[in-house]
């Protein structure tokens, strides 16, 4: 798997406005889903890492961009892309597209938490060592 990973969504009636155009805060809905996914293909459930290691993640900050409206029925890709990794959080870039066409960019931290009292927490060594291990890949195949 390379740093950068996307998934397909189709745009349902229940995300759009009364416009027929994707209400604004379902972009960070489609961003979330990318990113449950991603984990998923990096070998990370959310549901064990609460079970193991008594974490979550939960968004600290979000920036997004809107470029141009998503509709009812377009197909897009979400993509997710390894920005800044520390010790307890994570900077993803993501981008919405239709085809070619960038309708949205966003920045999101994610912070890992003990999910008992959302006190921050380091991220669980075997999820962290693979984070490292995209950037380094990611690096080695822009040379």
């Amino acid at each position: 798997m390379q740093s950068e990973f996307s998934i397909p969504v189709r745009v349902y009636y229940e995300d759009t406005d009364a416009g027929g155009v994707v209400y604004y805060a379902n972009y960070l809905k489609f961003m979330e889903r990318a990113r449950t996914e991603w984990l998923r293909a990096l070998g990370f459930e959310q549901d064990e890492l609460l079970r193991q290691a008594g974490v979550v993640f939960a968004v600290r900050a979000a920036a997004l961009e809107f470029i141009k409206p998503a509709r009812f029925n377009d197909s897009l890709r979400i993509s997710v892309g390894i920005g800044k990794i520390g010790r307890v959080s994570l900077n993803l870039s993501h981008s919405i597209m239709r085809d070619s066409e960038v309708l949205c960019r966003g920045d999101v931290k994610i912070a890992c938490v003990y999910a008992a009292d959302f006190t921050p927490r380091r991220i669980p060594n075997g999820l962290a060592e693979r984070l490292a291990g995209e950037i380094r890949n990611e690096r080695h195949n822009r040379v």
